[in-house]
This record gives C-alpha cells, sequence and structure tokens, in this order.
C-alpha cells in the first residue's frame, strides 16, 4: 500500500480525521480506539462541506466541558493503560512523545511534567488516537496482508503566517512548536495570512511519514478530503489523502551494505537510528576483516523499494562510505496473531508467529513487560517469564 498526504494547505487533527473518513476508514473504527482512551465522553461528527468551492469532509470532535490540563505523564497513562491494538498505541504514543518534547524545548521543561494545554484536551486526545485508528486500519484492508504501517509519503507542510493568540498569549506564526516538530522536514508558508498547521498535525505528520516530496507513482483507489474549520476565498483549506498501490517499482525488500573502516565506533548508535528514521526496517553491524589486516565493520540495512532513496541518503550523510550495494531479496514471513495474557492484574499482549494452524513462536510485546514491571515494582526478567508462562498456559487450554 501507498499513501500521499497532500498538505500543500495545512494539516491539523481534524483535517486528517476527515481525509481518513472519507477514504474509506469506518467512523467506528475511530471512535472505538477514542472511546477506550478518553476520560471524557467524545465523539466524531463527519459533515460534508465546500471549501473555496470544493466538497469536502469536515469532521467535528465534539467534547464535554473539560479545564483539565494533562502532562505527557498522565497521557501516557491512558494510553498505556487502554485497550487498544498495540500499533495504535505505539503510533499514538510516538506522536505525543513528539509533541511532549517539542513543548519542553519551547518551555524549558521535563518533556514529562510539560502540562499540555490545547495539546492535552479532550478534543486532541481524540485527533492522536483516532487518526492513529485509522492509519493502522488501512494496513488491514490491504489485500497484500497484514504488515508494516502503509508508506507515507507527505508533501512540504504549509505553516500558514501572521500571528494567533494561544494559551500562552500573541505568538507568530508558525507558532514555537510546530518549528520544533518540523525540523528537517520540507514546508512553507504556504496560501493564505493565518496558521495552516497545528502542532497536533505536525506531529501526527511527522509521526506516519517514511518520505516528504511529490506524489509517488502510484495507482490510486481512494481519496479522502479533509476539510479545515476556516473557509477563506484565497484557496480550498483541505488536506487530500491518496491510497493506492505502488506503480512501476519492484517491490521486493532490498539489502542496502557498505564496507567501513574508518568511522570512529562510537557513531554507530547514531548511525542506526538515523537510517530506521530515514525509513529502514532493519540496521545491524557484522565486524570484518579487510584487505591488509584493516578491522572494519559491515553496515547492513533492509528496506523497501519506495524508502530505498531515503536510505541512501542517510548513509551518506550518516557515515563516511562513498559507495554501497543493494541487492534485491525474497523475503519469506510467518503469519502473526496477537493475544493478551494477565500477569498480576497487567493486560500483556503477546505475539504469535504461525505456520498454518500451528503456533511455532510466541513473544510477549516488551513494551507492556516493562511497563508491568516498572508498575509492580518486579524485575522485568520475572514478569516477562510469567508472561511467558500465561501464554504456555493459555495455548494449552
Amino acid at each position: 500500500m501507498s499513501i500521499w498526504i497532500d498538505a500543500s494547505a495545512g494539516a491539523s487533527g481534524d483535517m486528517l480525521l476527515g481525509a481518513l473518513v472519507g477514504a474509506g476508514v469506518p467512523l467506528e473504527v475511530l471512535t472505538a480506539s477514542i472511546d477506550a482512551v478518553a476520560p471524557e465522553p467524545v465523539s466524531l461528527r463527519p459533515e460534508p462541506v465546500s471549501r473555496n468551492g470544493f466538497a469536502a469532509l469536515r469532521c467535528h470532535v465534539v467534547v464535554a466541558d473539560s479545564v483539565h490540563h494533562r502532562s505527557w505523564r498522565e497521557i501516557r497513562t491512558l494510553l498505556g493503560s487502554a485497550d487498544l491494538d498495540p500499533q495504535v498505541r505505539d503510533l499514538a504514543l510516538r506522536c505525543f512523545e513528539r509533541l511532549a518534547v517539542a513543548e519542553a524545548r519551547v518551555h524549558g521543561a521535563d518533556p514529562l511534567d510539560v502540562s499540555f494545554h490545547e495539546v492535552g484536551a479532550l478534543d486532541a486526545i481524540a485527533d492522536v488516537v483516532g487518526v492513529c485508528a485509522g492509519f493502522v486500519w488501512l494496513v488491514g484492508s490491504d489485500d497484500t496482508g497484514p504488515g508494516d504501517l502503509p508508506r507515507v509519503t507527505v508533501s512540504p507542510v504549509a505553516v500558514g503566517s501572521g500571528t494567533i493568540t494561544g494559551a500562552h498569549g500573541q505568538m507568530p506564526v508558525p507558532p514555537p512548536a510546530v518549528v520544533e516538530l518540523l525540523r528537517g522536514v520540507p514546508s512553507l508558508a504556504g496560501p493564505g495570512s493565518a496558521e495552516s498547521c497545528t502542532p497536533t498535525g505536525a506531529a501526527l505528520l511527522t509521526t506516519v511519514a517514511d518520505a516528504w516530496g511529490p506524489q509517488p507513482a502510484m495507482t490510486v483507489n481512494e481519496v479522502g478530503i479533509g476539510a479545515g474549520g476556516r473557509d477563506p476565498d484565497t484557496h480550498a483549506n483541505v488536506l487530500r489523502l491518496l491510497v493506492g498501490t505502488s506503480a512501476g517499482r519492484d517491490e521486493r525488500p532490498l539489502l542496502i551494505e557498505s564496507n567501513i573502516d574508518d568511522l570512529d565506533p562510537r557513531v554507530w548508535p547514531s548511525v542506526i537510528a538515523a537510517l530506521l528514521v530515514a525509513g529502514a526496517s532493519d540496521a545491524w553491524l557484522t565486524p570484518i576483516l579487510m584487505k591488509k589486516g584493516r578491522p572494519a565493520h559491515t553496515l547492513s540495512v533492509l528496506t523497501s523499494s519506495d524508502r530505498a532513496e531515503a536510505v541512501r541518503s542517510a548513509i551518506w550523510r550518516q557515515t563516511s562510505t562513498i559507495g554501497v550495494r543493494q541487492i534485491p531479496l525474497d523475503k519469506h514471513a510467518l503469519d502473526r496473531e496477537m493475544v493478551s495474557v494477565d500477569v498480576s492484574g497487567h493486560a500483556i499482549d503477546v505475539k504469535l508467529a504461525m505456520d498454518g494452524d500451528e503456533v511455532v513462536n510466541a513473544q510477549p510485546e516488551w513494551d507492556d513487560v516493562a511497563r508491568a514491571a516498572a508498575s509492580l515494582g518486579r524485575p522485568a526478567n520475572d514478569v516477562l517469564a510469567d508472561a511467558i508462562a500465561a501464554t504456555r498456559a493459555l495455548l494449552r487450554g
């Protein structure tokens, strides 16, 4: 699956919600995940609207009156305890963490203690969790079968211009948090003279994006057009979501490798991290001995064909190599299912690997194990052993 997000008029959580529903994501998929997290009633109300003469879908987030300003610590607890699909939880945690880190940089605070205002309100919780649920649903609707999240390319992001008034008084556009969130991302003022990209919109785009630029070669199957709240006469205030399949590419995974003997070994952890951000599905090092007895490492990176350019670019920037080799691979993967087991009152998701109807591997999700261990005050290894034992008992039963 391939997705292109046209954010040339800006982005916000409700624009992304409207685009996802317009592209075919069932409304109940979004509301079920939101209801699992939101501590107070929240509902979504889609409305067909016109924006500068173009049809679009406005997704209203209807929330109870609330003045509670939740911190990243509180939101993390809500997400951790909610009955959510593991991928939805992971995406939402990553998105809110980005928001917390950006706000912390702006205000000089500890990310865990950042007290959100607009971002911590119920509507932003609904935006983030709903959008994450929508992208995960698109994976399950892909005829090619289950797997990683769809490949998402995002256009340069319009951020707007001028000034706005927020919880901290009058601020320039783009607001400081948006500037932080879009570091390293192509952006522009765009049409109009108001705020075009919200912090929530910027955090969601940078969380789901694999690449930035124009629409990739793809066969478009679904189009969703999400409307913003304003209807200026200068442009259509909409975000477009194109869903389809990649066209004209070899879809086999690629192995990109290079032998490197002149890089400070202390740099390697940041190299691996940068490659994963660029779109690698895995990256690793192998110690080798090169000609003339020189010790070195083989850098190996596994990626998809549409992410290969971004991965190669990261290799050029992050290492000292001037050449790589690229090998297409045939990959075989077992079917996977998720189950949940209970350890001392804490739910832990377990990934089952299936060969036909036979379970050949079962691995508890480590993040769930770590959270349970921290809450229980027990060693993580003990909680892991209990989760494995509970899984065996479940499978025997």
